[in-house]
């Protein structure tokens, strides 16, 4: 099983961004953390990040051609506004969650919209690091059901 990790733009700052709303963890700690859960559960996890919108978008084009099981997304800001990112989402045909570290629903309002929100199977958010850790194993479990 691979499940892709993607992690968009400034989430390369994380560990030197605001502590309070994400946490004093490093991407690679986060990305290091993810493999390690993922052997445990049977899964290949590949992560990606970029500050580019349209790397992010041919990383999701190759994982179309690539067949990946499930994707884990955190595209930062660009979930709000991204329609583009939305649209090469939308051209997979496996689970895709949205992760995000903040309870991005008590912050500024514009975060409260993902233009996501219609491709992706669901949203887990507001528990730091585990946001990334339970999307992992809620994507592990998803595939799983679907392949029996």
């Amino acid at each position: 099983m691979k499940i892709l990790t993607l992690h968009g733009i400034n989430l390369n700052m994380f560990g030197k961004r605001d502590a309070k709303t994400y946490g004093t963890a490093t991407l690679a700690e986060i990305d290091a953390e993810l493999k390690a859960i993922g052997q445990t559960l049977g899964a290949e996890v590949e992560c990606f990040q970029t500050n580019f919108e349209g790397a992010m978008a041919e990383r999701i084009h190759q994982a179309y051609f690539e067949g990946v099981d499930a994707v884990l997304i955190n595209a930062g800001a660009w979930t709000h506004y991204s329609y583009g990112i939305r649209d090469a989402l939308a051209i997979l045909k496996c689970p895709i969650l949205e992760v995000h570290m903040s309870n991005v629903h008590a912050r500024e309002t514009f975060r409260h919209t993902s233009v996501f929100a219609e491709v992706v199977r669901g949203q887990i958010c507001g528990f730091g690091t585990e946001s990334y850790m339970a999307a992992l194993r809620t994507a592990v479990s998803l595939v799983q059901k679907e392949a029996q």
